[in-house]
């Protein structure tokens, strides 16, 4: 089983059904299959074969989509690289994982990619002649994608997943949370990111459709709304502060009435019981799924269905259960079960579970370990603390280590910190995580360069979910009796410490007035 293949039968199956809609048009299953035939025999012509790692720089539209197949009917892996991301973030990712091509599409470049570049141009698709080309076919064991994730070392480390790990992880969903024909999924999820997976291929297995919301929506509530009466969405997701805010938008109101959405998945945190409460009141018909997992583990390790009677009264709400296919594990630090009720390190076992990191077998061999219940099978050590419940399901309860999550984004402080520190004029450099405000924030502090400088530098450096909201300037750094940095002793972000905190647009109309100041 492959990701294209499960495409590739729906499409001989259902070939006049739309596959894909998107602003302005849409494409049926034939048409998206014919553009990513003759856009693999480009890259068959250009070497591309299994285990071939192939940039894909695009914004989300038909051309990222046809593209990502293009790439796996080659045999290909593809390595999803996000136009908003800084250059030199970009130009590491190639390098580092070898990429032997870049797909791009029109408008868009990595100054300084030595290999082979081709433009995607669905225009140019559509209308040149059939290419035939005998590929080598990947199989289930074949690398199908490449995505990178925050790194404690200050480089991103790339999570390297094949087909079979990936297919498993959907079957699975599709077992658990069976999609129809009149299914369609909205695709909002940066396809950087592993949630991406599932909204890119979930829906090929029942000939169902997706939705490719217009580039910059996805962070306004009020066009998520709009796309979702408009295109008669079924199934969404969203990271719990972005529902949060989706909740918050007056125009809830005209969803709570009746809508098409059927189920929304929230994950990449924490979510919280007041979020849940919120949900089920605004949209009572509407299932809310709690969904749990690292990159490592192929998207998603756990799910756990809402029930507001049931989960009324609890502080957390739990992970769930492992999805079909998946095992998991609380553990002490001895690899010991631990009881229901006592917390422990999370470990994930099954098919879902990655290759490994790219290029990095050292790290690959001490996260992916032996697993003691299943000789010759492995399992990854998450870094995060759980426990069993009673009843079943697993409870989040936090980090053993210092990664964190905010806005959904799995961010290691010391790569900022590390960044931080490659900065020049920059003496010393600290990077924390603070809630004072109610919502998790990342609060920089640093020494010998003023705060607008270095924000200025560490956005050539960092993409934009990394920059710390508040960066602060020191003088003299609080250390402990054994002179270490006393990070609980670091000053709150707040009054003439940080006159000049930075603020992010909020939404596409704060966008784009902060893009015409920053012309001016």
């Amino acid at each position: 089983p492959t990701l294209h293949g499960l495409f590739e039968r729906q499409a001989a199956l259902t070939p006049e059904r739309p596959a894909i809609r998107f602003a302005g048009g849409s494409l049926t299953y034939a048409e998206l299959d014919m553009c990513a035939s003759r856009l693999a025999a480009r890259l068959a012509a250009h070497g591309i074969t299994k285990e071939s790692i192939v940039g894909v720089l695009c914004e989300r539209s038909p051309e990222m989509l046809t593209a990502v197949l293009a790439v796996l009917k080659a045999g290909g892996a593809y390595l999803p690289l996000d136009p908003t991301y800084p250059q030199e973030r970009l130009s590491y990712m190639l390098k580092d994982s070898g990429a032997a091509l870049l797909l791009m599409q029109p408008g868009l470049s990595v100054p300084g990619f030595s290999r082979e570049t081709l433009e995607v141009n669905m225009t140019t698709l559509v209308n040149e002649e059939p290419r035939y080309h005998l590929f080598e076919p990947a199989d289930g064991g074949s690398l199908a994608y490449v995505i990178y994730t925050s790194g404690s070392t200050g480089r991103p480390k790339g999570v390297a997943v094949e087909h079979r790990q990936a297919v498993s992880f959907l079957t699975g969903m599709q077992r658990q949370f069976p999609l129809q024909e009149d299914d369609i999924i909205m695709v909002k999820t940066s396809f950087s990111f592993d949630a991406s997976v599932w909204q890119l291929f979930w829906w090929t297995l029942s000939g169902a459709s997706a939705y490719l919301l217009p580039p910059g929506w996805e962070k306004d509530p009020a066009l998520i709304v709009k796309a979702i009466q408009q295109e008669g969405i079924t199934t969404a997701h969203f990271i719990p502060a972005m529902l949060n805010s989706f909740l918050d938008h007056a125009e809830i109101d005209a969803l709570g009435g009746g809508t098409s959405l059927k189920r929304v998945f929230a994950g990449g945190e924490p979510l919280a019981p007041q979020t849940a409460a919120r949900f089920a009141s605004l949209l009572p018909g509407v299932t809310l799924i709690h969904g749990y997992g690292p990159t490592e583990a192929t998207v998603d390790a756990a799910f756990y269905v809402l029930d507001s009677e049931r989960d009324r009264d609890r502080l957390r709400i739990p992970i769930g259960k492992p999805v079909p296919g998946a095992r998991l594990y609380v553990l002490d630090p001895n690899l010991a079960v631990q009881p229901a009720g006592v917390a422990g390190e999370l470990y994930i076992a099954g098919g879902g579970l990655a290759r490994g990191y790219l290029n990095r077998p050292e790290l690959t061999e001490e996260r992916f370990l032996a697993d003691p219940f299943y000789p010759g099978e492995r399992m990854y050590k998450t870094g995060d603390l759980a426990r069993w419940l009673p009843d079943g399901h697993i409870e989040f309860l936090g980090r053993t280590d210092d990664q964190v999550k905010i806005r959904g984004y799995r961010i290691e402080p010391g790569e900022i910190e590390a960044a931080l520190r490659s900065i020049k004029g920059v003496r010393e450099a600290a990077v924390t995580v603070r809630a004072d405000g109610g919502e998790a924030e990342l609060c920089a502090y640093a020494e010998g360069l003023g705060r607008n400088e270095v924000r200025a530098r560490l956005e050539r450096l960092l993409p934009g979910y990394m920059i710390p909201a508040h960066i602060i300037e020191m003088e003299k750094w609080p250390v402990t009796p054994s002179g270490k940095l006393d990070r609980n002793a670091l000053p709150a972000p707040d009054g003439a410490a940080d006159q000049e905190t930075y603020t992010a647009p909020k939404n596409l109309t704060e966008m784009k007035l902060a893009q015409l100041w920053e012309d001016v």
